[in-house]
């Protein structure tokens, strides 16, 4: 049973990365269609129901702030953005204690084919805190991903380098709910310059 119409399920989008393999060009920054990644990522967090969205910033941090326009959005400094993605997600889910939060839809900053509407058909996946989901495309488990407010030490203390909550989805897959998007997003990274040519 959910508990209630609205779940209470904050967004978290992971965009402090620094773009070592974009020249240093941070992917929160790129841009297409005249919006900025990290602006476009935060509107499917919002447009998909996402009621709160916290933001993790790292690399040019203060830039992402003076350029993006990221209304009614949290934004989180990482000072160790450059210990990988695992330091991100920490931050990230500290950052949604003591805020309500029962569980944080994650998504990345470089994956601009997942929207709206694989984030509104995962956030129906929430029955708890107890909740662990995941979308998967052709049965293969991507993203986003749910953490119920449950999991959230364990993927603390699991996460590290650039694993993120790898390990600990593993661990947990008896838990993790599979929810297929492959019919409404495409998980593809823009990693270099020839991918974000791509989307073109």
């Amino acid at each position: 049973m959910t508990e209630s119409l609205s779940p209470p399920v904050s967004g978290l989008l992971l965009a402090a990365g620094g773009g070592r393999r974009l020249g240093g060009c941070p992917k929160a920054l790129l841009e297409h269609r005249g919006e900025l990644f990290v602006e476009r990522a935060a509107r499917a967090l919002r447009e998909g129901g996402c009621t709160r969205v916290h933001i993790v910033l790292g690399a040019t941090a203060d830039v992402v702030r003076e350029q993006a326009t990221l209304p009614d959005c949290v934004l989180v400094d990482n000072p160790d953005w450059r210990d990988g993605m695992g330091s991100s997600l920490r931050v990230g889910l500290n950052s949604l204690v003591g805020t309500g939060a029962r569980a944080a839809l994650a998504l990345l900053v470089d994956q601009p084919g997942i929207g709206a509407p694989a984030v509104a058909r995962l956030l129906a996946a929430y029955r708890s805190p107890a909740t662990l989901a995941a979308a998967s495309y052709d049965g293969e488990r991507g993203h986003p991903v749910l953490f119920g407010a449950d999991h959230w030490d364990g993927i603390a203390a699991s996460a590290t380098g650039d694993q993120g909550a790898r390990a600990y989805l593993r661990e947990h897959a008896a838990e993790l709910a599979l929810v297929e998007c492959g019919d409404v997003a495409a998980p593809y990274d823009i990693d270099t310059f020839s991918d974000l040519e791509g989307l073109e």
